[in-house]
């Protein structure tokens, strides 16, 4: 079986299946605090090609381009609910609807947004870029906890791209070179084992 055929299947039965749990996370947030349902943010996807990614709303609806674009500790612009979607990384079932477009993989290096794209060395750049981006991957595995990581940096941007990008960047460049359905059941495993021991 492909990958594009193997996401396809999944997130098709996993929007048909999770309709009514979407459906409560969409009213929740709605109820929660003023503004869209969904986040909608710019990132860069397979060979660069940018693509607009489906996030539950978990923060204070803010115009476009103010405030940092990472999370920072207990960041002031998470609403209650929003605090509870991203501590069960419920926020992420929303790119379910990008992985059924095509535009993410269910398994695949995490998508950036293109500030963050444009410090990838070249090299990296390529071949990180020559697959889809993920919902998940070994890196959002091991840095499950990176906003907390970050509100001990005295910079955290800085400490985000120099520290923590790197190694983010080394295992998603491992990831493409083994990259297969059943490497992807493994890690969709592990993720789940992950959120479920937190």
């Amino acid at each position: 079986m492909s990958k594009r055929l193997f996401d396809w299947i999944l997130s098709t039965l996993g929007l048909l299946m999770l309709a009514p749990v979407l459906l409560l996370i969409a009213l929740a947030v709605k109820l929660d605090s003023p503004g869209p349902v969904f986040f909608r943010q710019e990132r860069v996807g397979r060979y660069g090609k940018p693509f607009r990614i489906h996030k539950f709303r978990t923060m204070r609806h803010e115009p476009a381009g103010q405030g940092l674009q990472i999370t920072v500790g207990a960041d002031s612009r998470i609403t209650r609910v929003g605090g509870f979607l991203r501590s069960t990384k419920l926020d992420e079932l929303a790119q379910l609807i990008d992985v059924w477009e095509g535009a993410m993989s269910l398994v695949g290096p995490r998508p950036e947004v293109p500030r963050y794209v444009a410090h990838y060395p070249t090299d990296l750049r390529e071949k990180i870029l020559s697959v889809r981006p993920g919902i998940t991957d070994i890196a959002s595995i091991e840095y499950r906890d990176e906003s907390h990581v970050l509100e001990r940096a005295a910079d955290p941007e800085y400490a985000y791209i120099h520290e923590v990008m790197p190694h983010k960047l080394a295992l998603a460049a491992s990831y493409v070179d083994q990259a297969s359905v059943w490497t992807d059941i493994k890690l969709i495993v592990r993720t789940i084992l992950a959120i479920l021991s937190k």
